[in-house]
């Protein structure tokens, strides 16, 4: 007989940087911060015995000048004894307007990906970006700028002709990302960008994620998040993409 748990919840904050059924935090121009925290699990046993569990959580603090966003994800999978996904991702940005739809940023990020023989990859970029859309229901906007990369792995890998244990890359960034709220209880929020390598010439990375959030009430929602990875050039016997759907609930900390 095979026994099936499915379980969804919402975290505390103190998981706010752990973090995929992404919680969407409130934006609004007053200098307050603001969290969500969101949370997917599968437990399942019998013929099969498999575990799955997505952590995130995001916080966002906006004025009339500028803007700091944080956050992150943390994915664990495992099927019948075997590590199907280990991977955790911190994320944090600074935008400041310049002039008229303008704005300049900064961020950083950290990868580690275990699965992916990626121990850790720390990166940083700045740049400038453009706000297209900019109201209370709709934002998009577009950005560019550079970035480098460094690139640590579980198992020495080939590239550009020589194993290595470390890498460093510099990178080109070219995005967009837009949030839209459709009615008074569902959102939905997008951003892709992709990542040209300026060392390997050839080479690039993209990154995807898009989500849906409907409000159960003022504090909890439903939420369904895609993400997607590319590497042109992950290593030796690794896949270029990486996709994961996550169902779960979130909780807003205004």
């Amino acid at each position: 007989m095979t026994r099936r748990i499915s379980i969804a919840i919402a975290l505390s904050t103190a998981l706010l940087y752990a973090g995929a059924a992404h919680g969407q935090a409130t934006v609004k121009p007053d200098g307050k911060w603001r969290f969500a925290l969101g949370a997917g699990a599968n437990l399942s046993s019998g013929n099969s015995d498999s575990t799955t569990l997505n952590l995130n959580g995001e916080g966002v603090r906006e004025t009339e000048i500028d803007k700091w966003s944080a956050g992150g994800r943390l994915l664990y999978g495992r099927n019948d004894g075997v590590k199907t996904s280990d991977l955790l991702e911190l994320r944090g940005r600074y935008d400041r307007n310049l002039s008229g739809q303008w704005f300049g940023f900064g961020s950083g990020e950290f990868l580690r990906d275990e699965p992916a023989n990626l121990s850790s990859r720390v990166s940083a970029a700045a740049g400038v970006g453009y706000h297209l859309i900019k109201t209370e229901l709709n934002r998009w906007d577009v950005f560019t700028g550079l970035g480098y990369s460094q690139e640590s792995y579980f198992d020495a890998q080939l590239i550009a002709g020589e194993v290595q244990s470390r890498h460093g890359y510099g990178e080109l960034l070219l995005g967009e990302e837009s949030t839209h709220r459709f009615t008074d209880t569902t959102s939905f929020r997008q951003r892709l960008v992709v990542y040209p390598n300026l060392t390997d010439s050839g080479e690039l990375r993209t990154t995807f994620d898009a989500g849906v959030a409907v409000a159960i009430n003022k504090t909890m929602s439903l939420t369904v998040t895609l993400s997607h990875r590319y590497n042109s050039d992950p290593g030796a016997g690794l896949s270029n993409d990486d996709t994961s759907l996550v169902a779960g609930v979130s909780a807003k900390f205004d």
